[in-house]
């Protein structure tokens, strides 16, 4: 199937927390607990629906933490307070953990599998796991040791020489030609468009954001309600950042950083969207799904194709988007982006981006899409397109049609 005929999701059937920095304010916090317990939250007392109208939960993470065997069930169970009998199944593919969840909940419900499914996406940066494997091989059976953060930050296994994540975007940008001007000419203007949400005591932003309910002690809890981590950003600050990595283009300012949170989507027919909308007048529908993996060591070119499936599949044209939403770990993937399907790169990512507010990498998606679906309502509807990259140089893509 190449296009989608009745898969909806329902206006505002979507919430995502705010983003907080690593060793931020939810740093101490399981995440598939504190995932499932914010989306019970927000069923209860953002949406007045009970959580057990879920037939289905995908939960996506790409950090391991305890319980991580029982994560889809626990999480399933936590949200429903075990009143229904919801399976689940986990699913990994870092950066693009949302997406490709849209996407599998989507093929469900138009093959009529069920009626109403759940994506809880969720990860914490903060205090990542240090692992310890047995090599019983090995000079004294020394133990082998992987830090799943920084460990798999500097160094995918299928690129030789082993190469960093932002090695990837320096690789693109160097065949492409970018500069450190233009990179920090995009990142001031990403930096404007996420003050756009801040507007007016956080109007946008509050359409689609629902705050984290944390634990300070055993006691005490308190509700994080603002991103935490934002950089004020100025062309003159930028202009005296360095590049991070030698003859290099993207300054530590012009790269995303790790963060915390979660996000959850409502995914169903046409009849329930309406039922669970705040506004049945408006429909959110998805259309299409791309993919993509481009050559190792290069990560930031691999939205191109991706999108380039996802319209092909749905049989529409770039300039029939009337908005474009991209996870942008680095500048260098909206500049390549943009040089490929001759748009300009200072007219997507309104209202922000990854760039700026962070990556807690399966939630990051599901974020940037909530953004999109509710520019495209404020705008009066039209087609929407969203693409990413994600670790091992993968792409993925997604359109939507809001109307």
């Amino acid at each position: 199937m190449k296009t989608y005929s009745n898969v909806y999701i329902p206006y505002n059937g979507y919430y995502s927390t705010p983003f907080t920095r690593w060793q931020g304010s939810m740093q101490n916090e399981n995440p598939i607990e504190l995932g499932a317990k914010t989306a019970r939250r927000w069923f209860l007392e953002k949406k007045k629906v009970d959580p057990t109208v879920i037939d289905y939960l995908y939960y996506g993470t790409s950090i391991a933490h305890k319980y991580l065997f029982y994560s889809h069930n626990w999480a399933a169970g936590m949200l429903t307070d075990n009143k229904k009998n919801v399976p689940g199944l986990m699913v990994n593919q870092a950066c693009t953990t949302s997406t490709t969840i849209l996407n599998l909940l989507a093929k469900d419900i138009e093959l009529g599998v069920y009626d109403v499914g759940f994506g809880l996406m969720s990860d914490r940066c903060s205090n990542g796991p240090h692992t310890v494997w047995p090599n019983p091989m090995g000079p004294g059976g020394e133990l082998l040791h992987e830090n799943w953060m920084m460990d798999n930050f500097n160094s995918d296994p299928n690129v030789t020489p082993p190469t960093k994540m932002v090695g990837t975007a320096e690789n693109v940008a160097k065949i492409e030609g970018f500069t450190k001007e233009e990179s920090d000419a995009v990142v001031l203007r990403r930096y404007q468009q996420y003050m756009m949400s801040q507007a007016n005591d956080r109007e946008f932003q509050k359409k689609y954001m629902f705050p984290a309910e944390v634990k300070v002690s055993k006691k005490k809890s308190v509700l994080v309600e603002l991103d935490e981590g934002v950089t004020a950003t100025t062309a003159e600050g930028l202009a005296k950042l360095g590049p991070a990595e030698k003859g290099g283009i993207h300054s530590f300012g012009a790269q995303t950083f790790p963060a915390d949170g979660n996000v959850g989507f409502i995914v169903t027919n046409r009849d329930k969207a309406k039922e669970l909308s705040v506004d049945p007048k408006v429909e959110i529908q998805v259309v299409s799904y791309g993919y993509s993996r481009v050559n190792p060591g290069f990560m930031a070119s691999a939205p191109v194709p991706a999108a380039e499936m996802a319209l092909a599949n749905a049989g529409l044209k770039i300039t029939d988007m009337k908005a474009i939403k991209s996870h942008n770990p680095f500048t260098t993937n909206d500049l390549n982006f943009a040089k490929k399907f001759n748009i300009d790169v200072m007219m997507m990512n309104n209202y922000g981006s990854s760039l700026i507010y962070g990556h807690p990498q399966a939630p990051t998606a599901g974020r940037i899409i909530a953004e999109m679906l509710e520019e495209l309502v404020l705008i009066g509807g039209g087609y929407g397109l969203w693409a990413g990259c994600a670790a091992g140089d993968t792409g993925a893509s997604m359109i939507f049609k809001v109307g």
